[in-house]
């Protein structure tokens, strides 16, 4: 059932007074599925009832009635719902935490309720709902007199950026490398974009010139160009809309985000989104973790550290002396050696993340003891640098602030083995606070009490059947025989008759029995308000926090290098400011893991050989020669040591792909289709400081028309653009290309044949290869005898017929025949040669076996 919201809060006063509470709060959050605390449960009802229990297979009941129908409810249990979050903001569902804030013991009516808490994709710091090896991105597109302006957020790492762009072409490749989990928009927004979690806002989120005073008041900054942002305008209209959405759903303020980060287009090489899934940095082409770049280089110890590596590989760095200061510490980690500060990182937990939840007031108490314990590794880490004598782990070293100060406070103030969250106590150290611990006795000591102050008053009135007990029902008492009620002091007060008792009460143990049986209460309430405020305390460490997280990361990730370098053989590469790229012994840091053995290759581009075009067979090595130039460029730029004997590099901007092809059944594109538009974007795009990789160009279409388009997009790059380009082709008049142009070359992967057999090379040799090898590889992938066969004559016929290049059917029976004359003078052949005295009857069953599957392959 679907009742219309607008009707249910027309028709209020026909429900029950929670109900009303629950509609009342549901307006308020309209977009959002609100989950009601009720006891050991959240709740959903009405429409949000519904969803839910389709999304995540939950049962749908219900609860009452309106307008004579019942109303849909559906629950989760308190305890599990992490699990049901987590699956809900996969889905890009937002959800509106409902939590009981009022004491049912004083409550009138329904106990106070309110939202505390919104989650959404691009909001979430919670440990349990994050991937703890990627970021969820909150983003926000703002355009502005043709200019894009994009501004994302790193809620849970506390990082913030803006950025700029003037096409649309350059914002969607920016949107594919940061793949956003929740991306806003204004609901004027005439951009086609597409997104999985999409929130259209009203324009006034977007306001440029209100979003900059609001910014700067937020960041308390006199002006933006504090953070180098003074040249962005549609970039602060994104920024703005982020930081108030992202304030919104966590119903505070955000005081871990204290600076914008400015990032522009030249700062970084740049990889549009073809390049980053052919290249399989982060993603292999199916999708899945395996066999990427990321797999093989990543020995990082921390899940920072990992984040940071799969941001640095889909962001190399444009500027040498950036990157040669990072090759400079892997180089210095090479000679100190790093087993000790692997162990160090090793136990460091995510405290980037700890001190979001810190300064969001969120953090737990298990996350004060991770905290505590890492910083005790971070100052390890940061010794470990300073008695290296190396001046670049010195100077990050330096920049590590020291924590002892804050190490003492956790340590006193939090148990070792804390609960999971404060809500029952249990948390704050003994002697923390005396007040606290003052409660926690008269608690824990009330037996201890009772008979003190049993001997105490036996002493004192010398009635000898004078106890003190305790009921849940009464309380405290004292109790006296009948026979000597009557000798009980004044100061007693009578409380309850029994057959053969009296119970008394005396003020001390009344002052008693109040301090008591509230101090349980009390302490867990002190325990709370000293929890909260030690959070209170803790936050001005927050930007100190994020800041030795960052230097923790860096370090990982550059340790991680020098791992990769000793286990792999790398080379530390070599910048140069002469336009080229030579590598000797370079290898596919992939490939060369599952082949033995690997056949590295040399390549030399420059001035004089700017074009490379490349034939030969399938498998013999071309697209792993492509690929393997271009992931040592980039290893190289963010800092790595390649997979090469030596690598000279000089300056690039920007790494283009325009390898394999799939269709896009979904936008209605083919194959073809699909390839002349990356490559379209390539032709629009790169520049003479580019390297593109194109393969097998024209293929989708009939063989004139690919080859005059490859021949042509070839001359426009080589001509007018003049960037370094690899081009493998199956096209052999490609191979004239280099006659015509100066600065192309010809190479090819060999092969060999030796009687049927192919052997392929994969060695790149300079000139064209002579022929393709095609029937070879079909042969080699087990295609029948026959279709081989029938292949080599269509084959033979187009080679050595000057007019008639038509296929006719093929001559089978005739094939067939001579396959079957081949077959048996080849068997007569091996009977021949064959010693059949010397043969064991293993060794005579396999001969028979390899002839039945000869003949079979035939048929």
């Amino acid at each position: 059932m679907k009742t219309s919201s607008k009707n249910i809060v027309d028709d209020l006063k026909a429900h029950t007074p929670m109900m009303r509470q629950y509609l009342s709060i549901k307006a308020a959050h309209a977009d959002q599925l609100l989950f009601y605390r009720m006891g050991d449960f959240y709740e959903l009802f009405f429409n949000d009832a519904v969803r839910a229990s389709e999304l995540l297979d939950i049962t749908l009941t219900k609860r009452g009635q309106t307008a004579g129908e019942p109303i849909p409810m559906a629950g989760v249990p308190y305890h599990a719902v992490d699990n049901y979050l987590s699956r809900l903001l996969k889905l890009g569902e937002s959800v509106a935490i409902c939590e009981q804030v009022g004491d049912p013991a004083t409550s009138k009516g329904p106990v106070e309720r309110k939202v505390l808490r919104i989650l959404t994709p691009g909001t979430v710091s919670d440990e349990s709902l994050l991937a703890h090896d990627s970021v969820q991105f909150l983003a926000a597109v703002c355009e502005n007199k043709n200019i894009f302006g994009l501004a994302w957020l790193d809620l849970a790492g506390g990082q913030f950026w803006v950025s700029e762009y003037f096409s649309e072409e350059e914002l969607h490749s920016e949107l594919a490398r940061l793949q956003p989990a929740e991306l806003l928009m204004s609901e004027q927004s005439k951009l086609n974009i597409s997104h999985s979690c999409l929130r259209a806002l009203p324009p006034y989120y977007f306001a440029i010139e209100e979003n900059a005073q609001s910014l700067c008041r937020k960041l308390k900054v006199n002006s933006l160009a504090s953070f180098g942002c003074e040249s962005f305008t549609a970039a602060i209209g994104a920024a703005g809309a982020v930081l108030e959405y992202a304030e919104e759903t966590q119903r505070s303020q955000l005081p871990h985000i204290q600076r914008i980060s400015p990032f522009f287009n030249q700062d970084a090489i740049r990889l549009d989104s073809a390049t980053r899934r052919n290249l399989e940095l982060t993603k292999n082409l199916q999708g899945g973790d395996e066999n990427t770049l990321l797999s093989i280089i990543d020995s990082t110890r921390s899940a920072m550290g990992l984040r940071l590596l799969k941001r640095w590989l889909h962001q190399p760095l444009a500027s040498v002396e950036e990157v040669s200061k990072r090759h400079q510490i892997v180089a210095e980690l090479l000679d100190v050696g790093i087993e000790e500060l692997r162990d160090y990182l090793k136990s460091i937990s995510d405290f980037e993340r700890i001190a979001t939840r810190i300064a969001l007031a969120s953090a737990r108490p298990r996350d004060l003891v991770r905290l505590r314990s890492s910083l005790i590794y971070v100052q390890e880490i940061k010794e470990f640098m300073l008695k290296s004598q190396c001046s670049s782990l010195m100077n990050i070293a330096a920049q590590i602030r020291d924590f002892t100060e804050l190490s003492e406070k956790l340590d006193q103030a939090v148990i070792d083995e804390p609960p999971v969250t404060i809500r029952d106590g249990g948390v704050i150290k003994e002697g923390f606070n005396s007040d606290l611990d003052h409660l926690r006795n008269l608690s824990n000591n009330a037996d201890q009490f009772l008979v003190d102050l049993e001997l105490k008053e036996k002493k004192e009135t010398g009635l000898s059947s004078l106890k003190v007990g305790y009921n849940k029902v009464h309380g405290f008492y004292i109790e006296i025989s009948k026979s000597q009620s009557n000798s009980a002091p004044d100061h007693f007060i009578r409380r309850q008759t029994l057959k053969n008792v009296e119970r008394f009460i005396s003020p001390e143990l009344k002052e008693y029995e109040e301090t008591v049986l509230t101090a349980r209460s009390k302490a867990l309430a002190l325990e709370k308000d000293i929890y909260q405020q030690l959070i209170v305390e803790l936050q001005p460490y927050t930007s100190q926090l994020h800041d030795a997280a960052q230097r923790v990361s860096e370090i990982d990730v550059l340790q991680s290098f020098a791992q990769s370098a000793i286990a792999f053989n790398y080379c530390r590469p070599e910048f140069i400011d002469d336009k080229q790229i030579i590598i000797s012994g370079g290898r596919h840091p992939v490939v060369e893991q599952s082949v033995s053995p690997f056949i590295d290759n040399p390549i030399q581009l420059d001035k004089h050989q700017r074009t490379q075009i490349i034939t030969g067979p399938n498998m013999g090595g071309k697209s792993t020669y492509m690929r393997q130039t271009a992931l040592i460029v980039l290893m190289a730029y963010i800092g790595s040591y390649v997979p090469a004997t030596t690598a000279k590099i000089g300056p690039i901007d920007r790494i283009f792909t325009r390898i394999g092809a799939s269709d896009d059944l979904a936008s209605g594109r083919s194959t073809f289709m699909v390839e002349m538009t990356e490559t379209a974007y390539i032709l629009n795009n790169a520049t003479p400081n580019s390297l593109v990789l194109l393969d097998e160009i024209g293929r989708g279409t009939s063989t004139f028309d690919g080859l005059s388009l490859a021949w042509a997009i070839a001359e426009h790059i080589h001509q007018q653009i003049g960037c370094f380009t690899l081009f493998a082709t199956h096209y052999f008049e490609m191979t004239d290309f280099p006659m015509q142009f100066s600065g192309a070359e010809n190479f090819h992967f060999g092969a060999q044949e030796y009687g049927d057999e192919l052997v392929l090379e994969h060695s790149i040799v300079s000139g064209a290869a002579n022929q393709s090898f095609g029937i070879q590889v079909a042969k080699l992938a087990g295609l029948p005898t026959q279709i081989i066969e029938a292949a080599k004559f269509q084959l033979n016929k187009l080679e050595h017929s000057s007019t008639d290049t038509k296929l006719s059917v093929t001559p089978t029976e005739k094939i067939k025949s001579n396959l079957d004359a081949a077959l048996k003078q080849q068997f007569f052949d091996q009977i021949r040669c064959l010693e059949v005295d010397s043969l064991s009857p293993k060794q005579a069953l396999d001969v028979l076996y390899q002839w039945q599957q000869q003949l079979t392959n035939m048929e």
